[in-house]
């Protein structure tokens, strides 16, 4: 093997950027995964690009254009809404549940917009699957942006009630112990 070739060898291993990986952090109840946050947080102040969307947070009337920056690095958004938000009834939408389904998708249209310019290392998307399971989301959609990320992303999905095909397509799955 020539010098050439020995050169063009290793530079495909030097050249390469690291693979972005899906995690899932699932529980059969609605929690806080704490470490989940620690993480964000920690690589954001090590320099990485980092956005928290909290889909089903309310009560602090965020919404995305209110969105907390943490370390110059870390963007953390929750639909603008205030109370506690809860499962869509079949019938009968009240306004507030019209409010509260458009403060969920703004969130989500900032996020998934955010994850295909590829201009953020990681993305949590907590609660995901409750909004999509409680009809705030489609999952249609968010399965085929989550498919369209780039490469080097990291996305990291909290919560109970994961679809099956996003499960399907997640790196990691992480559940508490004893969890099943």
């Amino acid at each position: 093997m020539g010098s050439t070739a020995i050169i063009a060898y290793f530079s495909l291993y030097l050249d390469t950027e690291p693979e972005g990986q899906i995690y899932i952090y699932t529980a059969p109840f609605r929690g806080s995964f704490s470490g989940v946050y620690s993480k964000a947080l920690r690589i954001a102040g090590l320099g990485s690009n980092v956005l928290i969307s909290q889909f089903l947070k309310g009560g602090v009337d965020q919404g995305v254009e209110r969105s907390l920056s943490l370390c110059g690095r870390l963007e953390w958004i929750r639909p603008s809404i205030t109370g506690y938000v809860t499962e869509l009834p079949e019938h009968n939408l009240s306004t507030r549940d019209y409010i509260t389904i458009e403060a969920i998708r703004q969130v989500w249209k900032y996020s998934s917009e955010q994850l295909l310019k590829g201009t953020i290392n990681q993305l949590v998307l907590d609660e995901l699957g409750l909004a999509i399971a409680w009809g705030y989301l489609e999952e249609g959609e968010v399965i085929s942006v989550l498919q369209a990320r780039p490469g080097t992303m990291d996305i990291v999905v909290t919560g109970p009630l994961i679809p099956a095909e996003l499960m399907a397509m997640a790196d990691r799955i992480n559940q508490p112990s004893g969890v099943t």
